[in-house]
């Protein structure tokens, strides 16, 4: 997920320096805090986590922290943060319930094997300024569950939201006797060498945010995990229902003004259905653009070579209508037409691939590129292409009646999920009718420079000692391990 957090080419930081020494103060706060939680017992632990959830499932703080969150970052829309602090909270929490997470976890007496679950320590939780509340949440959460401290980073823009959340979480803490300095979050101004140096001191690092801070977070000497660029294609093939299609897609993609690393970025449609899938999406909201209004967005979007915070979770009439300011004559009336028509997307076809070609990669707004292709064989080829510039490991849609479809793509494209017949940004990051857990952080495996493919959940928060008692011994023959091969090619 492309946004701005604070350690980008973060530079070295001197053991003496003041920085250091102020995220030491905090850390060894941390770090105190952290054992006297590493003593509680499981509902102990789950009475802390359901503490901190409350924090911001209260109605009244969600609202005050979506409302905070859209005036100081200018990104996204206040409702659907509202109904997202909600959902991805009461959801993670619901994936929490019962998981035991304290001492024996898992027992395999044929194999002669306990786990034991273990805190992993302090944990830095790097976070962008797209979701400056949800996401810090998820990861306070997943990191208590573990028994763990956490010291949130969060991006500049997204600092009052997250500093208000963490009081909010003081007060909860504080209300069943538990250490405030379980979550902290590092003080404004928030600049990258602070980060890098939490980075530094932390156990863990785990970062949502751009490349470059995830860059940071591997760079940092401290066990990370980081995720990978959404640039999110959802193919619609010739099997699927458009109408139901477009519902999906237009619901995804006009959520919170599609700041999620989840939100489609492109979509493929196969010709046979096309016509209609256009139709369908006309009718929902969505403007396609022609080539002259196509160019004008381009260079609204993309001034300098890099995307404009001018349209970042923008509404695509906000986007309209600041378009219509930057252009002149007939192309500034059309804007203006476009805007009074309070469009939801704004669609542009798209054929190419690569940084030519903007349009083909991550726009964090409700800009969409169509791409059209022959079949499905096609169709597929296509996000392969769209994934080698951007977005490979993350996820892909598909909205199809072809069960055949999904198995191929999950078994030939660079991705860890793909999403059948589901609003996407919403069913990536768990949902209440799938069964991913929860999770604003998604793992995009080696595809996407990552040491993981999961969605970030409670496990990536614990280490796991693993007992083990000798069992009967059982030595396989040679014949059994090598028979097959050797009847095959011969004992050379």
């Amino acid at each position: 997920m492309a946004s701005e957090t604070p350690q980008d080419d973060a530079p070295a930081v001197l053991p003496d320096d003041p920085v250091a020494a102020q995220v030491r103060e905090l850390v060894a706060r941390a770090r105190a805090a952290q054992r006297i939680a590493e003593g509680y017992d499981q509902s102990r632990v789950d009475e802390l986590v359901l503490a901190a959830g409350w924090a911001i499932m209260e109605p009244a703080r969600n609202r005050e922290l979506a409302e905070l969150a859209v005036r100081d970052t200018g990104i996204g829309e206040v409702e659907d943060k509202v109904r997202k602090n909600h959902r991805k909270t009461l959801g993670l929490l619901r994936d929490l319930k019962d998981v035991r997470s304290v001492g024996v976890i898992a027992e395999d007496p044929a194999r002669g094997l306990v786990e034991i679950a273990r805190p992993v320590g302090v944990v830095c939780a790097v976070t962008p300024s797209t979701n400056p509340a949800a996401t810090p949440a998820n990861k306070i959460l997943n990191a208590l569950k573990g028994r763990n401290a956490v010291i949130v980073a969060p991006s500049p823009k997204g600092w009052s939201t997250c500093a208000r959340l963490v009081e909010h979480v003081h007060v909860q803490l504080e209300r069943i006797g538990a250490p405030a300095d379980l979550v902290q979050v590092l003080p404004a101004p928030m600049t990258k060498r602070v980060t890098a140096e939490a980075m530094r001191q932390c156990d863990l690092v785990v970062a949502t945010g751009s490349q470059a801070n995830v860059r940071a977070a591997y760079a940092s000497g401290t066990p990370a995990f980081g995720v990978g660029a959404g640039n999110v294609s959802a193919i619609v093939d010739a099997s699927a229902d458009p109408e139901r299609a477009a519902d999906r897609i237009v619901r995804s993609k006009t959520f919170d003004n599609a700041t999620s690393c989840s939100s489609e970025n492109s979509v493929v449609l196969v010709d046979a259905i096309r016509t209609k899938m256009l139709a369908a999406l006309q009718a929902r909201g969505a403007v396609l653009l022609d080539d002259a209004l196509k160019a004008s967005l381009a260079a609204l979007m993309w001034p300098d070579g890099h995307l404009s915070a001018a349209v970042i979770g923008q509404s695509a009439g906000a986007i309209a209508r600041r378009a219509a300011v930057a252009s002149d004559g007939a192309l500034r009336e059309r804007w203006q037409s476009i805007a009074a028509r309070s469009p939801r997307i704004l669609m542009v076809e798209e054929s190419g691939f690569g940084a030519q070609r903007p349009y083909s990669g991550e726009k964090l707004s409700p800009v969409l590129a169509v791409y059209r292709a022959a079949d499905f064989d096609e169709a597929a080829e296509t996000v392969r292409r769209i994934y080698a510039f951007q977005g490979a490991g993350h996820s892909v849609g598909l909205h199809s009646t072809v069960p055949e479809h999904a198995m191929r793509l999950g078994l030939t494209l660079p991705v860890a999920r793909v999403i059948v017949d589901q609003a996407h940004c919403i069913a990536t990051g768990g949902s209440f009718d799938n069964g991913l857990p929860f999770s604003l952080s998604m793992g995009c495996g080696t595809w996407g420079r990552n040491n993981f493919s999961d969605n970030l959940n409670w496990r990536h928060f614990v280490n796991v000692t693993r007992i083990s008692r000798p069992i009967p011994e059982r030595v396989p023959t040679e014949h059994e391990i090598f028979g097959a091969f050797l009847e095959r090619y011969g004992a050379r």
